[in-house]
């Protein structure tokens, strides 16, 4: 009989719900709720090639509040990469000729065990590190928080949601008091007249997302702001709203222009402010010289789209409701909290936020981007959202765990700063990565990779030879995600059940597992489990209290499909919409806070004659996730994006003799990029694209600055000076003959 798992998406944090169904060919798992199992597991496993292409599941869209039934490239071929042959199945040791070998998990753990003690007698308890990632579940991130302080002894662990919404984060609490995604369900927007989406192009990015901006497009009030003339900012086109297309790094100047014409034209809602915000008189100050006119001459959006802009927000917020969105665009600079917290003014200029009808939000980017940052992965805080410096938050972490206060370290390094440190003398020497490719993902990604290549040790937790992986001295093999089980948090804030389909191949590992047998081979102080629901259990009792309460939260609710939005202490019924009452800064009142652009660091001159300096921006592409360690393995994907392309504006390709599909060299001073051009009137004369899944030679990061926002620890991903160039024909075959051999 085929059986059949619900459960959701492995990707982005829109986390589409979906069915996992077995084919024929497949017995019935023995435990409830999980779908059949191959039969002779060995046999399938050396089974032929052509065998091995066909999924070992099926994958249905089911309907959910999110995605409606419906799933974008990513998720029809999420079960893919299940039977992949490059999947990683025993733990791997690289030997001295630089070949990775299989060993036993015994051996691997005594390894590990060996190089912790090793180096941290040498080198001191921080001198071990640990690199988290924002697609572990609930249950792992928490353990891996858990599992750093406590078993290992480091305040040495951050993760790469560092990089994600960092910024957001920063300017949520800085005007909330808390900071969650979308602080209100999904399906709110479905209603809104008017909605401004300020660096995210959800069309390519989560594309089911784009159904709930179909209201505001019918109603003309779609509004998109972004350098390119993206696939979302392509969606108002028809009468369906506006496109503002500023000049890259502008984007704090633009908002501070928007909010100008609210107060000056007498837009803003007086009452809501008066009654539940302060600071407006600073803003209002901090406003007065951003005039539209001048704006337009800083951003090159002209100053009549500005004022109308304003004008339709105020208009929707009156009538049918207005929301501002935020993304990655806007956020991934070194003033990336300030310009976030820019559009938190906006919105609490017009009384956006804590209503029925508008709002404001980010988009949290990856599957469990919300989840994972709550609950004890950055480098200053403790489950719950807690502040690590806070003694009463290290009182009742100590309590939950049973452990003196003092052992719990200090705050630690935010992920660029951790980076930085690998293989320095007063830094990491020894470190552990867990669902993150850095060696791609990362900025200045050549410095990282020449970082990791000088520790000491480096495992890697992995479930294929991802770039990074390729560099540790030992891999440990994982599972993915439908051979677990556990939770996530969506990017409403909503708690999700991961549900286990498959039983995993013989010799991989859950991190649990991996982490219970570790603290007991080091002798750490308080319990691991390797059972994901007895982990909830202690998760819950961790964020008692918190910002992101769990502690009414348990499986058996998330079974019976509750929805279950944080906070949801004991006794409550979850908080699908914050801020209505009150906001959770002491007082109740939201803080609006005055910023302002600064003066980015000057680049290094151009060295080159035959290249022009252009402004570099970096992106996602429709059929690849993040670094494109996974995605790039799905055929179906890859033969629709097999290579980096750097977008560039006709005009600008013409005057350096640029033509489509040549090869151009994008280079400055961290590193090089060589990829074929695309042409394209999408983007603006002076800037070009790159998408940032690509490794090697066609790593957007190794251009990108690991400068970081002073408040987030975000890096200056979307505004970096490069030098582009047209490549020799002669380079071009050598370049060719070399992807073609790879």
């Amino acid at each position: 009989m085929t059986k059949s798992a619900d459960t959701h998406c492995p990707y982005c944090a829109l986390q589409c719900a979906m069915t996992l169904t077995s084919p024929a060919g497949l017995t019935p798992a023995s435990e409830p709720g999980s779908v059949p199992v191959p039969a002779e597991s060995a046999a399938l496993a050396a089974a032929d090639a052509t065998l091995l292409k066909a999924p070992l599941l099926e994958v249905s869209g089911r309907d959910f509040p999110t995605n409606r039934g419906g799933l974008c490239r990513k998720g029809w071929t999420s079960a893919t990469l299940l039977n992949h042959p490059g999947r990683v199945t025993e733990p791997l040791l690289k030997g001295a000729d630089g070949v990775h070998r299989p060993i036993g998990w015994d051996q691997a753990l005594a390894l590990v065990t060996t190089a912790v003690k090793d180096t941290q007698a040498r080198y001191g308890k921080d001198a071990v590190g640990v690199f988290g990632g924002g697609g572990l579940t609930n249950e792992k991130a928490y353990m891996l928080g858990k599992f750093a302080r406590l078993a290992l002894g480091t305040s040495r662990i951050d993760y790469n949601g560092r990089f994600c919404m960092s910024s957001a984060a920063a300017a949520g609490m800085r005007a909330f008091g808390l900071d969650r995604g979308l602080p209100f369900p999904l399906t709110d927007l479905d209603s809104a007249s008017t909605i401004l989406m300020l660096g995210s192009n959800v069309a390519e990015t989560m594309p089911p997302f784009v159904q709930h901006l179909q209201g505001a497009r019918d109603a003309g009030g779609l509004i998109v702001v972004d350098p390119r003339r993206s696939a979302t900012a392509k969606f108002t086109a028809d009468g369906g709203g506006l496109h503002l297309q500023p000049l890259p790094g502008t984007d704090l100047t633009l908002l501070l222009g928007l909010s100008h014409v609210i107060i000056h034209e007498g837009l803003a809602d007086e009452d809501f402010i008066a009654a539940r915000t302060t600071g407006y008189e600073a803003v209002v100050r901090s406003v007065n010289s951003f005039w539209p006119e001048r704006v337009q001459s800083l951003t090159g959006v002209p100053a009549e789209l500005i004022r109308e802009t304003a004008r339709r927000l105020a208009d929707g917020a009156g009538k049918g409701g207005s929301y501002i969105l935020t993304g990655r665009g806007v956020e991934q600079h070194v003033d990336g909290t300030d310009t976030a917290t820019a559009a938190i003014n906006l919105s609490l200029l017009l009384g956006l936020p804590g209503s029925r009808r508008s709002g404001y939000g980010t988009l949290t980017g990856q599957g469990n981007g919300q989840g994972g940052r709550e609950h004890g992965q950055k480098a200053d805080q403790l489950p719950g959202y807690r502040k690590i410096t806070d003694p009463a938050a290290r009182a009742h972490m100590a309590g939950v765990w049973g452990v003196p206060e003092e052992t719990i370290p200090g705050p630690g390094l935010p992920a660029v700063q951790l980076l930085k440190s690998l293989g320095q003398p007063d830094g990491v020497r020894c470190l552990f990565v867990h669902a993150s490719n850095i060696a791609v993902a990362s900025p200045d990604a050549n410095a990282v990779i020449a970082g990791l290549r000088s520790l000491d040790f480096l495992v890697v937790c992995d479930f294929f030879m991802s770039e990074t992986a390729a560099e540790a001295d030992l891999i440990l093999p994982v599972l993915q995600w439908a051979e677990e089980e556990g939770t996530l948090t969506n990017l409403e804030g909503r708690v999700l059940r991961r549900r286990q389909a498959l039983q995993p191949p013989a010799g991989a590992r859950s991190e649990l597992w991996i982490m219970a047998r570790l603290a007991e081979a080091l002798g750490a102080p308080s319990t691991y489990s390797e059972d994901p629901e007895t982990v909830f259990e202690e998760l819950r009792l961790a964020s008692a209290g918190g910002h992101a309460d769990y502690s009414g939260i348990d499986y058996a609710m998330l079974d019976r499909g509750e929805a279950a939005y944080w906070p949801y202490p004991v006794g409550s019924t979850g908080t699908p919409r914050l801020f209505l009452d009150t906001f959770a800064h002491a007082g109740g009142k939201a803080v609006m806070t005055p910023v302002t652009p600064r003066r980015r660091r000057t680049p290094a001159p151009n060295p080159d004659p035959a290249a022009k300096t252009m402004t570099l921006i970096t992106g996602r592409l429709l059929e690849h996730y993040q670094s494109g360690a996974q995605t790039r393995r799905v055929s179906e994907l890859l033969a629709s994006q097999p290579e980096a392309k750097m977008q560039i504006h006709p005009a600008a390709a013409a005057a350096m003799g640029i033509t489509e599909g040549a090869f151009v060299s994008v280079a400055n001073e961290r590193g090089e990029v060589v990829c074929r051009a695309e042409l394209s009137t999408a983007i603006r004369p002076e800037t070009v694209f790159l998408p940032f899944h690509f490794p090697e030679l066609e790593s957007a990061n190794r251009l990108t600055e690991a400068v970081t926002d002073p408040i987030s620890g975000m890096p200056e991903f979307k505004f970096n000076k490069v030098w582009v160039r047209a490549v020799a024909t002669g380079l071009q075959n050598s370049v060719l003959q070399t992807s073609e051999a790879s």
